[in-house]
């Protein structure tokens, strides 16, 4: 848990990056596109982690936007599966930040995506169960 935020992150670390200059735009804040993209990343390598294979992202089913994304943060996306069906999942995905000269993390972004597993020729395929 962090000073910032009295939640700590729900789910798996799976990305940390660092926003760059070239992330933002004329203004200088960090695009909203480049933080979904994030976490689309993120969602991603937790469907094909669980799916064991490859995945496509077939729905944003929500996204809020809590808080900006400065210019330097290191921004950690956590991801935690909320439902697997025959061939597709949901994923929770948190986005926080860390000022760079601080230990302090503030959530930045939640969403939530649905992938479905694919084979080579991209048709729908079954997942694996556990």
């Amino acid at each position: 848990m962090s000073k910032a935020d009295k939640r700590a992150p729900a789910g798996d670390l799976v990305v940390r990056t660092i926003a760059m200059p070239a992330d933002t735009n004329p203004a200088g804040d960090v695009f909203g596109g480049w933080l979904m993209a994030q976490m689309d990343l993120a969602a991603g390598n937790a469907a094909a982690r669980r799916a064991r294979g490859r995945c496509a992202t077939v729905a944003v089913d929500s996204m809020s936007f809590i808080s900006p994304v400065l210019v330097g943060d290191e921004v950690s996306l956590y991801a935690r599966l909320i439902k697997v069906g025959r061939s597709s999942m949901r994923i929770a995905v948190e986005a926080w930040r860390r000022p760079r000269e601080t230990e302090d993390m503030i959530q930045v972004t939640e969403g939530q995506f649905t992938f479905v597993a694919i084979d080579a020729e991209g048709r729908s395929r079954v997942i694996p169960q556990d």
